[in-house]
């Protein structure tokens, strides 16, 4: 059984995402919950905040026990982009593309 944890559009790129996502990919929870602290980065908060729902939805929806899970799954894909413009040289406008993620947890006990 799993516990998932979903956060959609937010605003940082799944290229700075996903190597976050693999220093902590098939750890336990209180090891991934240390590593993510600790790590300085934006998508490292991002990421804690998301571990962390889906541990509360472990132990309050599916009865599960805080001290035996592990990141099962943990993903950062690519959301929707936003495009914007910029003024260029010689009266052009230059596109700015806003790239946005879809991240998810997910937790299970080991047996």
């Amino acid at each position: 059984m799993q516990a998932r944890a979903i956060a959609k559009h937010i605003r940082i790129s799944p290229r700075k995402m996903k190597p976050i996502a693999d220093l902590v990919r098939g750890k336990s929870v209180k090891e991934a919950k240390a590593i993510l602290k600790f790590t300085p980065n934006k998508g490292a908060e991002i990421f804690l905040k998301v571990l962390n729902s889906a541990v509360a939805n472990a132990e309050n929806n599916h009865d599960m026990d805080v001290e035996k899970l592990f990141v099962s799954e943990i993903y950062a894909n690519q959301g929707p982009t936003m495009k914007r413009w910029k003024a260029g040289s010689m009266g052009r406008a230059n596109p700015i593309k806003r790239r946005t993620s879809h991240v998810g947890v997910a937790v299970s006990e080991k047996e």
